[in-house]
């Protein structure tokens, strides 16, 4: 349809025509290069980190770190929490976690910024460190089965903790592989169910966090 304007209206027009042109051409470009690193990122491959985070010991500060997590759609493997001061001020918090070294960077910097928190390093990036877990593990089964069950604890150098003539549980403290071998092991010989405390990390060396 022809425009009604006239011509020296129209002259006047013109220039805020183009700008708005540039600007909606140059937000389609930024959103496309967003597009393309965030497609850079989810290729890039995943890695484990274990982080430890030490944070005033306040009412919603667990909340507000595993919001931070699932409001950017990072995953969380393993949570762990304690206060760990004689006054009951601070805790620790160790998160086990995967994802591409740029969203790794990401989470790290955003954890940072948090008001609560006092301190974060990256375990994994940081060095040569200590990593444990413990686990409840019930296995039912009787002969045969009971016997393997049995053997296998010991050369795991699992603890039971309780029994009953059909039942045990074992107490196994060691690495997530360790663990996981473990468990893996127990099903083929009646496992009933695991209870597992998550990871907690720790430097190697003299020095702390």
């Amino acid at each position: 349809m022809a425009s009604t304007l006239p011509q020296r209206d129209r002259l006047k027009v013109l220039p805020f025509v183009l700008r708005s042109a540039r600007t909606k051409a140059e937000r389609v470009s930024k959103d496309r290069a967003g597009n393309i690193e965030m497609m850079k990122i989810k290729h890039e491959a995943s890695e484990r980190h274990v982080l430890t985070i030490t944070v005033d010991n306040e009412a919603g500060i667990l909340a507000k770190i595993a919001g931070l997590f699932t409001a950017r759609g990072y995953n969380i493997d393993s949570l762990t929490v304690a206060d760990i001061t004689e006054n009951h001020a601070v805790s620790r918090i160790t998160i086990v976690t995967h994802g591409p070294p740029a969203v790794i960077d990401q989470i790290h910097a955003q954890l940072d910024r948090l008001v609560p928190v006092h301190k974060v390093i990256d375990l994994t990036e940081a060095g040569d460190h200590v990593e444990r877990e413990l686990a409840l593990v019930k296995v039912s089964g009787t002969g045969d089965a009971r016997v393997e069950a049995l053997r296998l604890a010991e050369v795991f150098r699992a603890k039971v903790v309780d029994t009953t003539t059909s039942s045990f549980i074992f107490e196994l403290t060691g690495t997530p592989d360790k663990l996981d071998r473990f468990v893996s092991l127990m099903r083929e010989l009646g496992l009933v169910e695991v209870g597992r405390t998550g990871v907690v990390g720790m430097m190697r060396g003299a020095t702390g966090v």
